[in-house]
């Protein structure tokens, strides 16, 4: 699980585990993390965790957001990236063991690249096939997403890691993230937010439904859930 270590002067103040899909960080006292100094805003920045990546989001505070000495609006975090807010410095520490594959770039007139095998689902300890323990819920069916236009219309291509990212970088880019109750849908980056079924696509993620149609970056594409 990805944590934060907050310090101070090279003193390890707190850490804090991600565990919610958003963090908020400021001088207030209801923000999750709270650094009670005047250089931070009552409402400074917010994490966002989306599957197994996570952003970073300046809110529009008063002495700016840097991560490794450069000022950032919104950006995604890496392993050991230093965020330094006033004289505070907050170390994200990624976790190593998640599963999530980079951004797939849906380009109409293009063919898809090449897409790997989903891996053999997992088999109860007890070795009686796929059928969930007491107490365990069943385990999220096999899904893809069908492209709808283009070139590659008619392709599909299989959701088989933990989150896949598709859009185009740097214009519009949303996530697909696998959870125990389903999958979901959201906005990663990208002035312009994509839509659902025709409807724009709001700042939380949204559970997806066999069937439902996905307009991104140009793209049409339908979920497919087997």
């Amino acid at each position: 699980m990805a944590k934060l270590v907050l310090s101070l002067d090279g003193v390890v103040i707190k850490e804090v585990q991600l565990t919610k899909d958003k963090t908020t960080l400021g001088r207030r006292p209801y923000n999750d993390i709270v650094i009670d100094n005047l250089a931070v805003s009552g409402e400074h920045a917010v994490l966002q965790m989306i599957g197994a990546e996570v952003f970073i989001e300046d809110l529009n505070s008063t002495n700016g957001t840097y991560i490794n000495g450069k000022a950032v609006k919104k950006q995604q975090l890496r392993a050991n990236d230093v965020i330094e807010i006033g004289k505070y410095k907050v170390k994200f520490l990624a976790d190593e063991h998640q599963d999530y594959e980079k951004t797939m770039i849906l380009k109409p007139g293009q063919s898809l690249p090449g897409i790997a095998q989903p891996a053999a689902p997992l088999q109860s300890p007890s070795g009686f096939g796929n059928f969930p323990l007491p107490g365990q819920a069943a385990p999220v069916g096999p899904a893809s997403i069908r492209v709808m236009n283009g070139a590659a219309a008619g392709r599909e291509v299989p959701l088989t890691k933990v989150v896949t990212t598709v859009g185009k970088p740097g214009v519009q880019v949303a996530s697909i993230t696998k959870r125990p109750t389903g999958y979901v849908f959201a906005h990663v980056e990208g002035s312009q937010r994509p839509s659902i079924n025709g409807a724009p696509l709001g700042p939380d993620a949204v559970p997806l439904k066999h069937g439902d149609t996905i307009e991104l970056a140009g793209t049409q594409m339908q979920f497919v859930q087997n």
